[in-house]
């Protein structure tokens, strides 16, 4: 009897990748490419199925009380936030993800907006294409040994972060309650506890998973906290920066800038004020894409499933 492999949801343009996997399985499938939107679409066609394939539709406790046969939900990614991990975990389901796929180039990212952000590349290429040719509207600018890149979390994606902005100069300092200061201090980096590192950083990256720890984790008394020259990097999850706050504290002069490719709400609203806002840099979640990570994260989200179904563990099992 074939297995059913429920993909609650997609933008790609084919599915060729997840195909090529389940078919030189060996596995008899039954492959159902969806898209839903709301728990009750996806209880509707879930209910059967032996494996879960997600994107960004909610699989929450109520979706996963309803499911009868499934081994396993794999998600296309490293965060799970769209996954009740507690109900899963109960109903003995394995929930995995894919961590590695995108580690070089979310931190790419990162330093490009770090970069774009420190030299004011993008402020001065739009004025130039406005007419204006003067530097002094990047004043000031400050050399990277006299700056300090804060970093919130130390998993995968902000050391090879870190990894790429020390030879620029830069001082370096890390919070994460779960790392020790001597495996900090033994790659150079300075371990600070949240209050401190708010303070002290100039750059300051959020690489932190989106959890109910940290949802607004940077907030409006937080923001008070920080530099006026200080700008926030953000290449996780847009709802761990409360975003009104945020807003304000742009608009006000309370810190000086931010470099965005996550948002509260996504697409971005029309209506957002950061949208206006010279200080801000917007891009669309691109972080995670290159064309090979795009491949490899398509195909370990696949790989997940084959390999529970087999009976076999993933390495990347969460529950």
């Amino acid at each position: 009897m074939a297995f059913k492999i429920l993909l609650t949801d997609y933008e790609f343009e084919h599915l060729k990748y997840e195909e090529d996997v389940f078919r030189e399985s060996g596995l008899d499938f039954d492959f159902i490419k969806a898209q839903c939107k709301t728990e009750e679409e996806v209880i509707e066609l879930a209910k059967d199925a032996d494996a879960i394939l997600n994107q960004y539709a909610p699989v929450s406790r109520r979706v996963i009380a309803s499911l009868e046969n499934a081994k396993i939900i794999s998600r296309y990614g490293v965060g799970v936030n769209t996954i009740d991990l507690d109900a899963a975990k109960e109903k003995g389901i394995t929930v995995a993800n894919v961590p590695d796929y995108g580690m070089e180039e979310v931190s790419n990212h990162a330093l490009a907006l770090l970069l774009s952000w420190s030299r004011k590349v993008t402020l001065l290429n739009n004025e130039v294409k406005r007419g204006n040719w003067d530097f002094k509207v990047a004043v000031p600018i400050h050399r990277f040994n006299e700056q300090t890149v804060g970093v919130l979390g130390f998993g995968r994606i902000p050391r090879r972060f870190i990894e790429k902005v020390k030879p620029l100069g830069f001082k370096t300092a890390a919070y994460d309650p779960f790392v020790s200061s001597a495996e900090m201090a033994a790659v150079g980096v300075q371990k600070m506890d949240l209050d401190e590192i708010i303070r002290e950083a100039d750059y300051l990256s959020v690489h932190v998973p989106l959890i109910d720890d940290t949802f607004h984790l940077i907030n409006e008394e937080r923001l008070k906290q920080m530099k006026r020259n200080a700008v926030i990097i953000n290449t996780a999850r847009g709802p761990i920066i409360d975003e009104t706050a945020l807003s304000d504290a742009l608009e006000k002069g309370v810190i000086a800038g931010a470099a965005l490719d996550v948002t509260e709400n996504e697409p971005v609203r029309i209506d957002s004020p950061l949208l206006t806002m010279d200080n801000v840099i917007i891009t669309p979640h691109s972080a995670w894409y290159s064309e090979e990570a795009m491949v490899e994260l398509r195909q370990k989200a696949a790989r997940n499933i084959v390999q529970v179904l087999k009976g076999e563990k993933t390495p990347y099992a969460l529950t």
